[in-house]
């Protein structure tokens, strides 16, 4: 029986939320934890006020992903219309912000980054008391409930998933899988074609790529050699209330060999 769900993720613009300081929104050059188990959560119609729903998906679901192409780094900068902070007063709605009088709006100043034309691979594997089987997940990623997007609404994915069922006995042999192409072979698009040599002249990838999970160090391969450990808070608490916990995650870089 296949233990892994893999699937590849693509957009020309993607948005994997980092800790927020003041108007600055920055971006982590992969999805993390939060992100992906937001993914699947809008495939299977999990609404982010569904506390059980999201709980039980948080709890079903390891994940991993290779980094083929972190994409290009873009800085959107803006102009924002705020209202004055005043206490027990609370704005529920962007329509009630601006329902104040105009004469009492405050303009800020935003930046907001994002990832343009990135490629993501991702694994996914059920921990022993899933809420969902893999199938379960595959059907969801194939036929969302709601729109999938990567990070921000402003980036929904450019191509489909894939979503494809696996046997492997480590996170790198399922992220390694070669993808059947979802698309025309006539096509000269984009990053599905399942070809190394292919999807590098398309896109332009670089010559590094980047293996990040979560479990044991040697998860990866069964080697802890050149892994990275550290700490990182994107672990879901509560979606309502922006909530997140701390997690281990691990890392490898990798240098792909240059032909000739």
């Amino acid at each position: 029986m296949p233990n892994h769900l893999i699937f590849r993720l693509y957009a020309p613009m993607a948005s994997w939320g980092e800790a927020a300081v003041g108007e600055t929104r920055p971006t982590a050059t992969y999805p993390g934890r939060s992100a992906i188990l937001g993914l699947i959560g809008a495939a299977l119609g999990i609404r982010r006020d569904d506390d059980d729903g999201q709980h039980r998906l948080r709890k079903s679901l390891q994940v991993a992903v290779k980094q083929r192409s972190p994409g290009l780094l873009m800085r959107d900068y803006h102009t924002v219309q705020v209202p004055p902070s005043q206490s027990k007063v609370t704005h529920r709605t962007r329509r009630e912000e601006l329902a104040v009088p105009k004469e009492l709006l405050n303009t800020i100043l935003s930046s907001r980054d994002y990832r343009c034309d990135g490629v993501w691979s991702v694994a996914v594997r059920l921990t022993a008391n899933a809420a969902w089987s893999l199938t379960e997940l595959k059907s969801a990623l194939e036929r969302p409930r709601f729109l999938l997007y990567l990070g921000r609404k402003a980036c929904p994915v450019a191509a489909p998933l894939v979503p494809t069922l696996v046997e492997a006995s480590h996170w790198r042999q399922a992220l390694d899988h070669p993808f059947e192409s979802a698309l025309d072979p006539q096509r000269t698009w984009l990053p599905l074609v399942g070809n190394e040599k292919k999807d590098k002249h398309l896109l332009r990838l670089p010559e590094q790529l980047i293996y990040v999970w979560e479990g044991e160090a040697d998860a990866l391969d069964g080697d802890t050699g050149t892994v990275e450990s550290s700490e990182t808070w994107d672990e879901p608490v509560n979606r309502r209330r922006w909530q997140f916990m701390a997690r281990q995650e691990h890392r490898r870089t990798e240098f792909v060999e240059r032909e000739g």
